[in-house]
């Protein structure tokens, strides 16, 4: 007994109306052919290879086009279900970006402005010691081959050999000389206390924020990677059997069996779904490194008073020059005096009533006035919606009323309208070797999510480390930075090494004049001991002027 064809367009998109017009078409010329009833009516289906071979609706050439059609069809369903995610790893990754780099940039108009609205000329005869510094953490932090510890050493190594060379201009000093003078800087501490603690709290700072953007980064390659699913040839045919078959059958109003759906789908995961376990383990340490942004070195609070550091850091030296000067005369030697008419004048001199104080008010606001607070807990909301979303997409694309129908007695079960009866088995590769609907090799694992398995681990690893304050790019022989925490992750006695070379990025921000410019038009605000900066690292121009040129 013959059955009808009966279609309803609505039911499926242009795409597949098409493929079965066009079954109708050849099925009219199949049974003209037969001396059959005439189109519209089904034959026997020993011909399908795929679908249920009793009578169908199509032909053999249409069972391959709605092979080709089912696996678009789940490779769509596949990125639809995953965009959400991957489109949050876009805009955390984006957000927390601009964020810490505005907050870089106001850090360093900040500083700029002050001192260039204090000094002039001066200071900006001298300003690349302090624009060489927010370079380089700028450079450290969009990924260049940076060690911080290093860099800030230099930092103040330079900045001794400026402060020095003012406060004594009455001498003569060659580069051998204030070669001398950099190796005093950590036995006369001449700075006291404030590059140590500086130290410890921005390579703390920036190895939590730099890591920590990295993996939104990883995270989202992985997620745009991983979306775009292998669909191999078994999942194809289990597929076109649960979303077309029906149509076959001249049913094309029925929906797949809701622990049909499942099997089908976590037959087609299967290696997916070994994905969640690594990605949760690089959730949860995203989350870790989240917490560190937000409490012990809360990025606003390291990078906001950089200046205010520098300059109390500058005062005590200028407090302590005398003691300092003498010791280093005696390591490095007598220095020979200038010519006459260039001798300095005294300390006290340099006080100027010009210099004042600035009130809070007129603080540069910071990231567009952005809450860190704010953006780093949407940003953990976020990732924790994203746990177990692998183990979860097959139950996500299966759910109830979307593609499957939620009465189990009137559902697509394979082979007809009625109930599913097979369990539905568990997730992962090698649960499926018992999978009724999808032949799965499970000795086979998809060697795409295998490498994005081992990119997670990677990366789970540095954030652990970040966490910890310490840096995997370098491994210093700092005593001081295993002691303060200040990243080096390096015990007593070892050697400095490149545990990983870093991708060389552009920096940053090179060009700041436009910045300078604007800023320079805006009020200033610093307490008195900026006051002293400018007082500290400069003598009369009239007695030092030649000696920067």
């Amino acid at each position: 007994m013959l059955r009808t064809c009966k279609l309803r367009p609505q039911e499926r998109d242009s795409t597949v109306v098409d493929l079965l017009a066009e079954t109708w078409r050849s099925l009219l010329g199949f049974w003209d052919l037969l001396g059959g009833e005439g189109a519209g009516h089904t034959a026997k289906g020993e011909h399908l290879r795929v679908c249920p071979q009793g009578y169908t609706c199509c032909t053999s050439e249409m069972e391959d086009k709605l092979n080709q059609q089912s696996k678009l069809e789940f490779e769509n369903l596949v990125e639809e279900s995953s965009q959400n995610m991957r489109v949050t790893f876009v805009s955390r990754h984006k957000k927390f970006d601009e964020f810490f780099l505005e907050l870089l940039d106001n850090s360093e108009k900040s500083l700029n402005s002050m001192f260039t609205r204090t000094y002039g000329k001066l200071y900006m005869q001298n300003s690349e010691v302090f624009q060489d510094l927010f370079t380089e953490l700028k450079r450290y932090y969009t990924g260049g081959n940076v060690n911080l510890e290093e860099m800030l050493n230099d930092f103040w190594s330079r900045l001794l050999e400026r402060m020095f060379q003012l406060l004594n201009s009455q001498y003569h000093f060659t580069d051998d000389y204030l070669e001398c003078v950099s190796k005093y800087t950590d036995q006369l501490k001449p700075f006291g206390d404030v590059p140590r603690k500086l130290k410890a709290q921005v390579t703390r700072a920036f190895i939590a924020a730099r890591t920590f953007v990295q993996g939104l980064m990883v995270g989202r390659e992985v997620a745009n990677r991983v979306a775009k699913v292998n669909v191999v040839p078994a999942c194809v045919r289990a597929l076109t059997k649960m979303l077309y078959c029906p149509y076959c059958r001249g049913m094309p109003g029925l929906k797949p069996c809701h622990n049909y759906c499942h099997n089908v789908m976590r037959g087609c995961l299967a290696n997916q779904a070994d994905l969640d376990a690594e990605w949760n383990l690089f959730i949860d340490a995203m989350l870790l490194v989240a917490d560190r942004l937000e409490g012990p070195v809360n990025i606003e609070e390291v990078i906001e008073p950089i200046d205010i550091k520098i300059s109390e850091a500058i005062m005590t030296m200028q407090e302590n020059s005398m003691i300092v000067s003498a010791k280093v005369f005696q390591g490095c030697g007598q220095p020979k005096p200038v010519g006459i008419g260039r001798s300095a004048r005294g300390i006290s001199d340099v006080f100027n009533t010009r210099f004042r104080p600035y009130t809070p008010e007129e603080r540069p606001t910071t990231a567009a006035g952005t809450s860190l607070d704010r953006l780093v807990n949407d940003i953990k909301e976020k990732l924790k919606e994203s746990k177990r979303f692998w183990s979860n997409l097959p139950d996500d694309i299966c759910a109830k009323g979307k593609l499957t129908e939620s009465d189990e007695e009137q559902c697509w079960n394979s082979h007809t309208k009625g109930r599913y009866f097979p369990e539905v088995v568990k997730q992962g590769l090698t649960n499926q070797v018992n999978n009724p609907e999808v032949d799965v090799d499970i000795t086979r694992p998809d060697t795409l999510i295998r490498q994005q398995i081992m990119a997670l681990r990677v990366m789970t690893n540095k954030l652990k480390n970040a966490y910890n304050g310490n840096d995997i790019y370098f491994q210093d022989s700092s005593d001081e930075g295993s002691s303060s925490g200040s990243g080096s992750g390096c015990s007593d006695g070892c050697t400095t090494e490149f545990v990983f070379v870093g991708t060389e990025a552009p920096v940053i921000g090179a060009d700041r004049s436009d910045e300078r410019a604007a800023a320079a038009g805006r009020s200033l605000s610093r307490g008195p001991s900026l006051l002293l900066v400018m007082v500290a690292i400069t003598l009369p121009l009239w007695a030092i002027q030649t000696q920067w040129r």
